[in-house]
């Protein structure tokens, strides 16, 4: 079984009569960034492509900008410290599972603590890609808008869900995890990443592309099995995808980001059917 899940008892209740009987949930645990061996954040996520999420992360918060920013990223060894703090697994070889520690190579000591005095020290929940920010105002994106131009069919967005589904490992398991898709023009399906929080899964995406230095994604578009808010579209600006879809509906202030920085923005992706909230000329009948 992997990290991603867990066997948990539980007692089923059918039709009036109760059982005791295993099940499998999704795991959730907390991720602690560092930068420079400094605590930066804590990201609530289910445990795999720790290193990936925390460059998606990172790139999101424009900590770095481009795949050059990034010295090493790797899992501490704190065995001088003792025994792990709460939710801290520690392997046999003192690899601190649930730590990894980031350098910068463009970022000069003072740099790091400037960056570090301004973040307020919070856990970011599953559920809350952004939470970590001071001010409304510090939300706003640093980046170009959009300008790919290229378009899809409405029948390829039909498809999206579909293709998604059915690279769900751990969903069928456990029924308890959102998942993030990178598909080409084409509908190909190029990677997929899971996750208790639908923004870890994008940043798990969008960080493994970054460490191969292959951004922006200016010929790819993205699919979420869930809602779409703010953060999801500002991580997908970030990154360059032009056309963001979803299986639910998007927030006002997602459309209004979509709307501003020039990315297709569609909801409710369901059968035959869906809603475009952004830029609708990417999307052809």
């Amino acid at each position: 079984m992997s990290d991603a899940q867990r066997s948990v008892e539980v007692v089923r209740v059918r039709g009036g009569a109760r059982a005791a009987d295993v099940d499998r949930a999704a795991a959730e645990e907390p991720l602690e960034i560092r930068l420079h061996d400094r605590p930066f954040a804590v990201i609530m996520r289910t445990p795999g492509a720790d290193r990936e999420l925390a460059a998606g992360f990172l790139l999101a918060e424009r900590v770095i900008r481009a795949a050059d920013d990034l010295g090493t990223i790797a899992h501490c060894t704190d065995r001088a410290e003792g025994p792990a703090k709460a939710g801290h697994h520690v392997r046999e070889s003192g690899t601190r599972e649930n730590v990894v520690n980031v350098t910068l190579a463009t970022g000069s000591r003072e740099a790091v603590e400037r960056m570090l005095a301004d973040r307020r020290q919070v856990t970011t929940s599953s559920s809350c890609g952004l939470c970590g920010r001071q001010t409304i105002e510090s939300l706003a994106t640093d980046v170009a808008p959009v300008r790919s131009t290229w378009t899809v069919s409405a029948s390829l967005i039909s498809t999206l869900p579909e293709r998604l589904r059915a690279r769900q490992a751990v969903f069928d398991d456990t029924g308890g995890l959102h998942a993030a898709g990178l598909f080409a023009r084409d509908g190909t399906l190029v990677d997929v990443a899971e996750d208790v929080g639908r923004h870890n899964a994008v940043d798990k995406i969008v960080g493994r592309v970054l460490m191969r230095d292959g951004l922006p994604l200016a010929d790819h578009l993205l699919f979420v099995s869930g809602r779409t808010s703010f953060e999801i579209v500002q991580k997908a600006i970030v990154a360059g995808i032009p056309l963001i879809a979803a299986v639910s509906a998007p927030s006002t202030l997602a459309i209004d980001l979509a709307r501003e920085f020039g990315v297709t923005l569609a909801g409710f992706v369901r059968g035959a059917g869906f809603n475009i909230y952004a830029h609708p000329q990417r999307i052809e009948s």
